[in-house]
């Protein structure tokens, strides 16, 4: 098994992010791939921003106070 080694960049895992769980993932780079200790999820860095990105997308009103619905 490889030894875990943080990436570039602390990505936090899609899978984990969605149920409000904050874990960053670890980098291998022998398949070049990031994966999660918590899950199974595994993902190219590609694959780990679109994600992330839809995530952001669901909570992009968030910090923002709500007072109608028209």
């Amino acid at each position: 098994m490889a030894q875990a080694g943080k990436g570039r960049l602390n990505y936090r895992c899609p899978a984990c992010f969605i149920r409000d769980l904050d874990i960053d993932m670890f980098f291998d780079q022998e398949k070049d791939e990031y994966y999660c200790l918590r899950c199974c999820y595994t993902g190219n860095e590609k694959d780990v921003l679109e994600k992330n990105q839809m995530a952001r997308f669901r909570y992009r009103k968030i910090l923002e106070r709500i007072t109608g619905f028209d």
